[in-house]
């Protein structure tokens, strides 16, 4: 009797803890999404994006009037601030008499904005508008800012499905034995050969599957889609983050951390779009769904 009792005690014990980790687990996701959110709504965050315009070869004027190259939303700068100019692989703005545009924190009358050996990119600023130049392949662009963005206003938090423990998946690494691109594009057309260190191969409802991953930074970055999208999750699948291989070549999947590409918020982000061997044969229900009206 007293060795039933002792083993009805383990069994409670055991219960309790796993109860506890898989609350401490549902917490740590929670923290994360809170956190996910303060970043989009942060002064950088996807949210501020306001606009978006590629640049012509030689002048381009810019400005809230509706004669310019670049039209700026009105009532946030003047009719006509300035020119920015491209010249081959260089981008040089000047801006008109009396508009009163800062780089870091400094008045200025002119400024290049993107050379190829510039160490960091200067972005302008007036009023509540920021904005800087972004290259996307042989193309030129001004990526605009603005901290009373309508999308950053009435942001309404992200949909999402409830934590499950069940897609936190351990993956096998399988790294190239070569160095590969592959090609990723993007959802404006433009195609890149995008570095590939290896295939991450996981199971899942007693089947393998296998997505390519991309290198950014310390982490590994998947871009992958599944059969939720365009159901519940945004059309043109979802991103995923996850730390590199210890050495026995393992690491976790944890899919309550896919999280919908910047261009379900906002309509001024260049996202790539999953490569055809990253469609997977699952409804992944887990991780955020589509901002849209899914």
């Amino acid at each position: 009797m007293l060795i039933l009792i002792t083993s009805c005690s383990q069994q409670r014990q055991d219960a309790v803890t796993s109860e506890s980790q898989e609350l401490a687990y549902e917490e740590s996701i929670d923290q994360w999404h809170r956190e996910r959110e303060a970043e989009l709504k942060s002064a950088n965050g996807w949210l501020t994006l306001a606009g978006l315009y590629w640049l012509d070869e030689g002048d381009n004027t810019f400005g809230s009037g509706k004669g310019n190259d670049l039209e700026f939303p009105s009532g946030k700068i003047p009719e006509r601030a300035g020119v920015i100019t491209l010249r081959g692989d260089k981008v040089k703005a000047k801006f008109a008499a009396g508009v009163d545009i800062h780089v870091n924190g400094k008045r200025v009358q002119q400024v290049l904005m993107y050379a190829p050996d510039l160490d960091t990119v200067p972005e302008l600023a007036h009023g509540p508008l920021t904005w800087f130049v972004i290259r996307r392949g042989d193309k030129y662009g001004i990526r605009l800012r603005d901290l009373q963005n309508d999308a950053l206003i009435h942001f309404k938090g992200i949909k999402r499905y409830p934590v499950d423990a069940k897609w936190r998946i351990e993956a096998k690494f399988e790294q190239h034995a070569t160095p590969r691109k592959i090609a990723i594009t993007n959802i404006v057309g433009q195609t890149s050969m995008q570095d590939s260190p290896g295939t991450l191969v996981f199971t899942q409802d007693g089947k393998q599957h296998r997505l390519d991953a991309l290198l950014d930074g310390d982490q590994l970055f998947i871009i992958f889609a599944d059969k939720t999208n365009g159901v519940e999750t945004y059309g043109a699948g979802r991103y995923l983050y996850t730390d590199k291989p210890g050495p026995d070549g393992i690491t976790v999947l944890d899919f309550n951390k896919a999280t919908n590409p910047p261009c379900d918020f906002v309509s001024y982000a260049t996202c790539p779009l999953p490569p055809r061997q990253n469609f997977l044969s699952l409804s992944i229900e887990a991780g955020e769904k589509s901002y849209g009206e899914y």
